[in-house]
Formats: C-alpha cells, sequence, structure tokens
C-alpha cells in the first residue's frame, strides 16, 4: 500500500488497535506503510546499490557515553586508485564535513565516508588516513582526501569526553557488509535525537523500473535534527504535541543536524549527483525538517558506475565513460527525494528510547499512539 500526501493507506500488521510490545519496533514497512510510489530494493537500504558496504562501532558506556561512527564504502576495493564520482549539497552549512572543498574543485571521492560526532572528526579523519595509506598501491602516496561528516550529540552523549578512537574507526571499516543495515541507535545514530524523539541511522532505496534504466537509488542518514514531524502528509508532530515552537520549546529550538550519503548505480558525473543531493532536501523537508540556524543538513552523493570511475593516474583522452543525458534524471530526483523521507522515518521508527550524559532522557517515537493515529487517517 502506498501512503500520498493527502491519502494515507496503511495495515496494521499487529492488528487492530493493539499496543506494541516494548521490545518490537519494526521498520516503517513493517507495519504496512509505504512512502512514495517507487520499489525499494532488496534490502531498503544503501547497501541495494551494489559494491556499497556500511559498517558501524557503537559506543554505549557509563557515564555518559552514547555515540559511535558509521562507515560508507561506495566499492570493496582501493578507493585512492579507482575513486568514484561523487559531489557535495550543502542544505545548511553549520557543521564540520573534512574533505568537501576537494570533492566540490574534483568531483570525486577516494576514500569510505565516515560520520560521528563533532568532537570526534578529528580521530575519524586520522583513521581514514591511515586506511588510505596501508592500502596496496598506496606506499608512495603523501596526500589523500578523505570525506567525515558528524552531527553533535552533546545531549544524550558525554561529547566532550572523545571516547571515539582512531581504532574505533578502523574497526568499523572492517566490519562494513552489503545486505541489511542496523538503524536506530547504533553507530553514529547512537546519541542522536530527532524532532524531539530519540532519532539515529536509518537507510533507504528506490529502484526505477526497467524502462527506466532499472538503476537503483539507495540513502543513509544520520538523523539528529528539528521540526514538525510529518509522516506521509500526517502532522504527526503536531498530533503527538512534540515539535518545534510548540510552548515553551520544550521539544528543543529545532537545531541539530543531518548527514545524507546517497548512493546509486547510474552512470552521474559530478554535476549530475549535486543535483542528485539537492533533491535530498526536499525528502528532509517532507519528514518536516526546517533546516534551522544550527543545523548542519548535507548530502554527499556518489556513482558506483564502474566505466565512470577515476583512476589515479587518469584516464587517457577518448577513453569510454558516458553519464546519462539530463533528461533522464526526473526518475532519479524522485527516487532519492522518497528514500530520504523514509531513511528519516525508518531511523525514529527503529530508535529506542535512551538515557545518557547528565541524566538526560530522550523518548522513541510512540508507536502505540502513532499507529492507532495512522489507521485512523486511512478512515477519513
Amino acid at each position: 500500500m502506498r501512503i500520498r500526501r493527502k491519502v494515507l493507506c496503511l495495515t496494521l500488521a499487529l492488528g487492530a488497535g493493539l499496543p506494541l510490545p516494548p521490545a518490537a519496533r519494526g521498520r516503517l514497512r513493517d507495519y504496512g506503510i509505504a512512502i512514495g510510489v517507487l520499489a525499494p530494493g532488496k534490502w531498503n537500504a544503501i547497501t541495494d546499490v551494489a559494491g556499497v558496504a556500511v559498517g558501524h562501532l557503537t559506543l554505549e558506556r557509563e557515564p555518559g557515553v552514547r555515540t559511535g561512527v558509521t562507515v560508507v564504502l561506495p566499492h570493496g576495493g582501493n578507493l585512492f586508485r579507482q575513486k568514484v564520482p561523487a559531489a557535495i549539497h550543502v542544505g545548511n552549512g553549520f557543521g564540520k564535513l573534512v574533505g568537501s572543498t576537494q570533492v566540490a574543485e574534483l568531483g570525486n571521492i577516494e576514500s569510505p565516508i565516515a560520520l560521528t560526532n563533532t568532537l570526534s572528526v578529528p580521530e575519524a579523519m586520522a583513521a581514514l588516513v591511515e586506511h588510505a595509506l596501508a592500502q596496496p598501491g598506496n606506499e608512495e602516496v603523501r596526500s589523500v582526501n578523505v570525506v567525515v561528516g558528524e552531527t553533535n550529540d552533546g545531549f544524550l552523549n558525554d561529547i566532550r569526553a572523545r571516547a571515539l578512537t582512531k581504532a574505533d574507526v578502523l574497526a568499523a571499516i572492517r566490519a562494513a557488509a552489503s545486505g541489511p543495515v542496523p538503524e536506530g541507535n547504533v553507530g553514529a545514530g547512537t546519541g542522536c535525537v530527532c524532532f524531539g524523539f530519540k532519532g539515529g541511522i536509518g537507510t533507504s532505496s528506490r529502484v526505477l523500473p526497467p524502462h527506466l534504466g532499472g538503476y537503483t537509488v539507495g540513502v543513509l542518514v544520520q538523523a539528529n535534527f528539528g521540526g514538525i514531524l510529518s509522516i506521509g502528509g500526517l502532522p504527526a508532530g503536531e498530533i503527538l504535541g512534540r515539535h518545534y515552537l510548540r510552548g515553551e520549546l520544550e521539544s528543543g529550538p529545532g537545531d541539530g543536524s543531518c548527514m545524507i550519503v546517497i548512493a546509486t548505480d547510474a552512470p552521474l558525473l559530478a554535476r549530475n549527483l549535486e543535483r542528485l543531493a539537492k533533491r535530498a532536501m526536499l525528502g528532509l523537508a517532507r519528514t518536516g525538517g526546517i533546516a534551522a540556524n544550527g543545523s548542519g543538513d548535507y548530502a554527499v552523493a556518489f556513482s558506483t558506475a564502474a566505466a565512470l570511475r577515476v583512476p589515479t593516474e587518469g584516464r587517457p583522452p577518448g577513453a569510454p565513460g558516458r553519464e546519462l543525458a539530463n533528461d533522464a534524471l526526473s526518475p532519479l530526483f524522485l527516487a532519492v527525494i522518497e528514500a530520504t523521507e523514509e531513511a528519516i522515518l525508518n531511523a525514529l521508527f527503529q530508535a529506542e528510547a535512551m538515557e545518557g550524559f547528565a541524566g538526560h532522557r530522550v523518548e522513541a517515537l510512540p508507536l502505540d499512539r502513532l499507529l492507532p493515529l495512522l489507521r485512523r487517517a486511512q478512515e477519513q
């Protein structure tokens, strides 16, 4: 069934109005809720793009450490030797996105992409540099451009402790795998808060039909931002009574950040990857995000198309490597919008309540209240 902007169609997997057991937190589609009109891939994850792998390292220990790192590998080879076309779009630039200027200048990525907390960016950067220098064939490398994004998890996490180590990041890289991706309170999403509820890591994908190329677009988000939650057009934040500018700002000022990583097997170079990345912000907006003053909202997009990879030594003149025509982009735009929206909602649906630094506690999105509201909306 499909959620439209004005009409919600919902089948409840748990029966009519039954409360959810505390441990039963599924993804959006586990409850019969399907965002948009395009179909997801097998895993409904960024790893549906062949070759892409995701790894997490979660740190949750007392007193008050609630953080981690998440890495995305565009392919399993030597990324420095076989760079992927890439682009970055800045929705709101209140953040620390390491490596962004060289990606903008050269249009490619040559390292795994790491996400972590604001004050652990240096450790993640050092780990990615070490990883690159250790790759066979890179013995003479003296410069590498690594990509690290962040959100500030300092409400739930003792961020000043800087608990994440270089070894933790390298462990996440070693753990990276294809297939299903853990979501919610894992990796870089461990201490995240989203719309006043527990946020975290979320992912989703879309596959175009064969007559439109059959390409896959996968999205992974680190959801740690504010606004007024909307699910398929239902004003969930208002109904639940928790949103930006409600009363005395009891759910926070709306600041935070959202890192969005986009993978596709469509043959796109930097110019059209940037256009794809821009549309991810429309998916964020569909969920009710407002890109507040203190919110670092970034989208990093790359293509895994083998014909477009950029070898370190350069491609000789006339070498093959053609990208899609501009006229073919609109279905991919829709795909990234839908996948971004669903990835954010998956983060909220999967995240569990957490108590952390200084006794701060953030509740999970109350599915036992929300699902009956969605069911009633269907009946209207």
